[in-house]
C-alpha cells in the first residue's frame, strides 16, 4: 500500500527545491528525516512537514508499519508564477516571476 502527500502552491521555486528532493529520494523514511534536519535549504523545512503528513497518511492504513516505510517517488512540479513588476532606470519596468512549486511523496512499505 502506498501513502501519498501533496503539498501544492508552496513558495519556492521548484529548482530550489529539486536539489533538496534529490537528496532523499529512494531513502527510509528515517533517513529521509535525518538528511532534511541537517540540510540548511528553505526547501528543508517545508519537506519535512509533507513527510510527516506521508507518514500521517501512511498510520491510517491499517497493517503498514512505520518503521519498514520508505521514499517511493517524490517530484517537485511547477505551479503558477505571481507576476509582479519593479520599477527601473528612465521610466522603465521589468518583470519579476515568483515561482511556485507542487511536491507531491509517495510512501512505500519495503
Amino acid at each position: 500500500m502506498d501513502a501519498i502527500a501533496k503539498a501544492k502552491y508552496m513558495r519556492i521555486t521548484p529548482r530550489k527545491a529539486r536539489l533538496v528532493v534529490d537528496l532523499i529520494r529512494g531513502k527510509r523514511v528515517d533517513q529521509a528525516f535525518a538528511i532534511l534536519d541537517f540540510t540548511p535549504r528553505a526547501a528543508s523545512k517545508i519537506l519535512t512537514n509533507l513527510l510527516k503528513s506521508a507518514v500521517a497518511n501512511a498510520t491510517q492504513k491499517e497493517g503498514v508499519d512505520v518503521n519498514n516505510l520508505k521514499v517511493k517517488t517524490i517530484c517537485v512540479d511547477q505551479g503558477p508564477s505571481l507576476k509582479r513588476f519593479m520599477p527601473r532606470a528612465m521610466g522603465k519596468a521589468s518583470q519579476i516571476k515568483k515561482r511556485t512549486s507542487h511536491i507531491t511523496v509517495v510512501l512505500e512499505e519495503s
